[in-house]
């Protein structure tokens, strides 16, 4: 047999083509939409084969993509000297020695990442969403346990105003219903994606010092509000969850059974479409005054309704119940969320490189969760001691130093040159006054 059974490209009518009658590699209309899709991007790359007959022995998808493309000729080469049997079984030797070849998953992983910085459509590469999402999606290892939170500073080294830069990320130490800091906070960027866990308005009352859960304690802050000002407050930073996302940006939030008609409402009046509840079921209750303890919390989910939602959920097998396990490392309190469940929503709703925002940041949970599946994340803090918690938490996490806007110095610098060191008058003023948190996020006042 000569080494070159096939060595002339020619152009052939693509009706004189005869397909193989026993091909048993199979084409779903899905797929040779995908070979067009190929052919549209980076034209004919590679002849189909034929036999002296014009009968096709590799290339039948390339084939039904051109019909569907409606081409009247494509190139061929013609495999001469070739037995019946040696046709018949390269058929199947084409397509099986393909399928043996494996991946190398690190490098895969890094192309398609290249790819999408590159806004390239990763769809012309022949994987599936649910594929590309699950390649996508591995996390960067941190220094620490992702749900790890420092302790609170008695005497805070942020100050209102504060705007710190954490790699891509960026922590606004100010209050998510006033426009100036939100519009400092997000410097002319919209965000793919809100994510965030407001004031739930359930009067918890402070948790004390010695309770069985051994939770640190801590005041509360706009904990039991009246309905007019809790109306307000609602309006309001809804009005800023409207005015930081682009439209068709995907929207979740946390918030109680007891205050959801409000914030519902509130959405709903600022332009957000309603689309599902997920509900997160917890591993264990949580014990509270009422009869009946809770074992799970509600997050609303939809989008800015100026457009389209932005992306569609890949895997179409998920439901609305969510089962994740309370975070065991964190002492704050019963209800803070753990990196996980705010993760599995990042990587339903946004693809890599994506802005998200969180305009009550809290212990910074969302902003360890961007930073593990490389999001870009922008926070709202009110409480100067929480921004804090936010910045170190990154800081251990990462073992990177944030900057503070304007300034250029670390977080250590500005530390020291603001003098914070703790007197004796101090330490008694901040013990007697414990940081102010709702579930491990500080509540924000209303404008």
């Amino acid at each position: 047999m000569t080494q070159w059974p096939a060595d002339q490209v020619e152009r052939r009518s693509v009706s004189a083509l005869v397909p193989y009658a026993r091909n048993a590699r199979t084409h779903s209309e899905e797929q040779v939409a995908q070979i067009a899709a190929s052919i549209r991007e980076w034209g004919w790359t590679v002849p189909v084969l034929i036999d002296e007959d014009g009968g096709l022995i590799a290339g039948h998808g390339r084939v039904l993509a051109a019909r569907k493309l409606g081409l009247a000729e494509i190139p061929v080469m013609v495999a001469t000297g070739w037995s019946e049997a040696q046709k018949r079984a390269y058929v199947l030797a084409d397509n099986k020695l393909a399928l043996n070849a494996g991946w190398d998953a690190d490098l895969l992983r890094v192309e398609l990442a290249d790819l999408q910085a590159f806004d390239f459509d990763l769809g012309l590469t022949g994987f599936s969403d649910d594929e590309l999402a699950g390649l996508l999606a591995q996390s960067s290892e941190g220094l620490t346990d992702p749900d790890t939170v420092p302790d609170v500073p008695l005497v805070p080294v942020s100050v209102s105003g504060d705007v710190w830069v954490m790699g891509d990320h960026r922590l606004c130490c100010g209050d998510s219903t006033v426009q100036s800091d939100v519009d400092k906070l997000m410097a002319g960027e919209r965000g793919d994606l809100l994510f965030t866990d407001p004031p739930w308005n359930v009067n918890y009352g402070a948790v004390k010092a010695g309770n069985a859960q051994g939770y640190k304690p801590r005041k509360i802050l706009n904990d039991h509000m009246d309905d007019a000002d809790w109306a307000q407050f609602v309006a309001g930073f809804c009005a800023s969850f409207y005015a930081v996302t682009k439209p068709g940006a995907l929207a979740y939030v946390v918030m109680s059974a007891q205050e959801w008609p409000a914030v519902d409402k509130g959405l709903r009046e600022a332009k957000f479409h309603w689309s599902s509840t997920i509900i997160w079921v917890k591993d264990a209750l949580v014990l509270s005054r009422k009869d009946y303890h809770t074992q799970y919390e509600p997050l609303w989910y939809g989008w800015n309704e100026d457009g389209p939602r932005i992306m569609h959920v890949p895997d179409r097998k998920q439901s609305d119940i969510w089962n994740i396990a309370r975070p065991r490392v964190s002492d704050l309190h019963p209800t803070t969320k753990p990196v996980q469940l705010i993760e599995r929503a990042l990587l339903n709703s946004s693809a890599r490189g994506a802005l998200v925002v969180d305009l009550f940041g809290g212990s910074g949970s969302t902003l360890i969760a961007c930073e593990q599946q490389g999001r870009r994340c922008r926070l709202m803090e009110l409480d100067p001691k929480y921004a804090d918690v936010i910045v170190q938490r990154w800081q251990d996490f990462t073992g990177k130093a944030a900057t503070l806007e304007g300034d250029g110095r670390g977080f250590a610098e500005i530390a020291a040159g603001r003098g914070q060191e703790m007197t004796d008058e101090t330490r008694d003023q901040a013990e007697a006054d414990p940081p102010e948190t709702d579930r491990g996020q500080p509540r924000q006042a209303a404008a």
